[in-house]
């Protein structure tokens, strides 16, 4: 009869169920049982907790170098003039620009003058870049133009300068001050070349979310930074913005087609390709590392189902000699220690989920107690930490949770299913 018996029969789960609902005599065993269900929850929380907060540190990254940085470079390897001398850059970049602009994808295609200059103003001094870009094309950035900290008046940016709120912050700069800018190629005169310095009125300051950015960057327009930097007639590169950023790589072709024979590209990845790397192994790394938390959880489980059956030596004895297999007795067992496994792990997926929904209350409310400073800018490339919850991340916690449990639930189960009823009852 009881070859014929279902595995995990109804009986098997209500004496697993009670035996994992132990009496206030056999109170260890249920102690166990409650450090095994916490330590699993425990575990199972601060994976999901900790790959939630570095995939939001991973998009928070992302977001901050697409918002005011072009998602793909379009520039020229050169070509030589008439005079003999290597020319850089794109003379007919408005043909280019339109080009660009209709190939599938490409949402922005704006010429750009790029160069590097020193800036003072109230007797202190600071390198910064300069953007050349005109006013239609600067209202294309939306971390520029959306900013809930940005201050002056853009319509106006024909007439004057945009700078980053850190540059601002450093010079003591307002809107309506003035900034020098100071460039090494300036004026060519038969002496030689002269430094160019030209002053301009600050119209608009941005915040980009992006310290690096706000410390060193600058937008003048595009007219003027053709003067300012000897660049009449010519656009040193076009900047490209494409619906997909994160696959950027399918765009390469159309783009240097697009471009013509001269034209080379760089993407975002290709800049930040290396710190994307090193995310990427340093959040393996991490999930291996909590993963180690898991497997310490889960060893709990085998102290609890270790003393369980020595405590229900008799009871086994007495269900074998009944008639239980040695499979149903492993079954027994193997669920009294699945069942606090999955209890855990559900435990542990709802805290690590609400922790990441409601991560921005909790580290603000660590910030303030902490007295401010647990999140220094100034040391990491944004403003703000933040948590972003992926469904892998969680099915991979879950998983492991589950797989680890149930593997080291085995061995007891097997303990108990090999007892002899014999020795069991020896001495009852």
């Amino acid at each position: 009869m009881s070859s014929r018996t279902a595995p995990f029969s109804a009986f098997e789960w209500m004496i697993a169920w009670r035996y994992l609902r132990a009496r206030r005599a056999e109170g260890g065993v249920s102690v166990m049982t409650w450090i095994s269900v916490i330590g699993i929850a425990l575990a199972v929380f601060a994976l999901i907790a900790t790959m939630a907060v570095r995939a939001g540190f991973r998009a928070e990254f992302v977001s901050t170098l697409l918002g005011a940085n072009a998602h793909v470079t379009v520039y020229s390897s050169g070509q030589v003039d008439e005079s003999g001398r290597m020319q850089r850059g794109f003379t007919d970049y408005a043909e280019i620009a339109g080009r660009i602009a209709d190939v599938p994808g490409v949402i922005r295609a704006a010429p750009l003058i790029r160069g590097q200059v020193m800036a003072t103003a109230n007797g202190v001094n600071a390198g910064v870049e300069v953007h050349g870009t005109s006013a239609a094309d600067l209202a294309g950035l939306p971390s520029v133009v959306d900013g809930a900290d940005d201050i002056g008046d853009l319509s106006r940016f024909e007439e004057g300068i945009a700078i980053g709120s850190g540059i601002s912050r450093d010079l003591n700069l307002a809107v309506g001050d003035r900034i020098r800018l100071i460039s090494p190629d300036g004026v060519k005169t038969a002496f030689g070349t002269s430094p160019r310095v030209n002053a301009y009125e600050v119209v608009y300051v941005f915040t980009t979310g992006s310290p690096e950015i706000d410390r060193t960057r600058v937008y003048l327009p595009f007219a003027e930074a053709q003067s300012f930097f000897n660049r009449e007639g010519r656009a040193d590169e076009i900047e490209v913005m494409v619906d997909d950023p994160e696959n950027v790589e399918r765009f390469e072709m159309p783009l240097l087609q697009a471009g013509g024979p001269t034209a080379m590209i760089w993407s975002w990845r290709d800049g930040a390709g290396s710190f994307l790397r090193a995310l990427t192994v340093e959040d393996n790394m991490m999930f291996i590392l909590m993963s180690i938390l898991v497997l310490i959880a889960a060893m709990n489980i085998i102290s609890g189902l270790v003393m369980l059956v020595k405590n229900k030596g008799r009871d086994i004895g007495i269900l074998r000699t009944m008639g239980l297999t040695e499979g149903s007795i492993l079954r027994i067992f193997f669920l009294c220690g699945a069942v606090t496994g999955i209890i855990g792990t559900l435990v542990g997926i709802v805290l690590g989920c609400a922790f990441s929904i409601w991560f921005t209350p909790i580290f603000d409310f660590v910030n303030w107690a902490a007295g401010g400073g647990v999140w220094d800018p100034e040391v990491r490339p944004i403003y703000h930490l933040s948590a972003v919850l992926h469904w892998q991340d969680v099915a991979a916690a879950a998983g492991l949770a589950l797989t680890l449990s149930f593997i080291v639930t085995i061995f007891p189960a097997r303990r108990a299913a090999r007892m002899n009823p014999v020795e069991a009852l020896r001495y009852e």
